[in-house]
């Protein structure tokens, strides 16, 4: 067990069940914290929470319910002690044309993503003031670069990155530290779901190879790890990412570009086609009972 910054601190990280959430759980829980795990699907959190080699507690709940939230913070705070360190990592997607688009399901992702985000942190942020802490915002190569046929992912995942930018300067002479990870393509459940459509494999398979390529997500964990004992003001995963961020402003041409001809040539083939919420995470948001507390 490490003897490090995290020892005996309590850590929240949303979307636990699966992914990024779950593998970031474990890596944290080794660094010796103690783990809030917060999200849907209990059975997989309760998996999860089982492995840990320190303690950990479990709450059921949807990011976008800011009374749950509300008291999974009052039980974290009694069970585990006052957060040190706050983790918004739940997030859904999908994908196809936006003309066409359902505006619940596109709204849906927004909600989650952004609205949820800013949620967890409205719920938290009372304990991280009084613990100096850190909120880390888990965000994305979407963030820097939008592409089409996921409008709703890059409209949610460019408005967590100004979020963050705010709250930073907002809360920085209370001593809270915010920090923001884009992530590139991670193998979950949602990405090897979207790759099973063919717009979306096309329009992956279209980047440069090192843009392309999926990224373990242990590898990603470690690397947000790291930076939640840093306290780091952005993380890139992978490091070269950071090389899109000084670049941004030229994406969206080559974007552009890429997407009039291929999106052209996909359509001509076959219609374009909607993908609904994506990977098992999505599969339990369409299912859960928004009801439960």
């Amino acid at each position: 067990m490490s003897g490090g910054p995290l020892r005996d601190r309590t850590v929240v990280v949303t979307g636990a069940a699966r992914g990024v959430g779950a593998a970031l759980a474990r890596d944290l829980a080794g660094r010796g914290a103690r783990i809030a795990l917060l999200g849907h699907e209990r059975s997989g959190l309760e998996a999860v929470a089982e492995d840990l080699p320190t303690r950990s507690w479990v709450c059921e709940l949807d990011v976008t319910d800011e009374a749950a939230l509300e008291r999974a913070a009052g039980l974290v705070r009694a069970r585990l002690g006052a957060p040190s360190v706050v983790v918004a990592n739940a997030g859904v997607a999908e994908g196809g044309p936006f003309v066409t688009s359902d505006p619940a399901l596109w709204r849906r992702v927004i909600d989650v993503n952004l609205t949820g985000s800013a949620a967890t942190a409205r719920a938290f942020l009372p304990d991280l003031l009084a613990t100096k802490g850190y909120y880390l915002q888990v965000a994305s190569l979407a963030s820097i670069g939008a592409a089409p046929m996921m409008s709703s992912y890059c409209a949610s995942k460019a408005g967590v990155e100004a979020f963050t930018h705010s709250l930073r300067a907002e809360v920085a002479h209370h001593g809270v530290a915010v920090g923001i990870g884009y992530l590139n393509w991670t193998d979950t459940d949602m990405i090897r779901d979207a790759d099973r459509h063919p717009v979306l494999r096309e329009l992956r398979g279209h980047m440069p190879p090192p843009a392309r390529r999926l990224y373990p997500a242990d590898y990603v964990a470690a690397r947000l790890a790291a930076a939640v004992e840093r306290r780091s003001t952005a993380v890139y995963v992978p490091r070269w990412l950071r090389l899109a961020q000084a670049a941004r402003a030229a994406l969206p041409p080559v974007v552009l570009r890429v997407a009039r001809r291929e999106l052209a040539r996909l359509e001509a083939e076959d219609p374009l086609r909607h993908t609904g919420l994506l990977g098992a995470g999505g599969k339990a948001d369409r299912t859960a009972d928004r009801t439960h507390p």
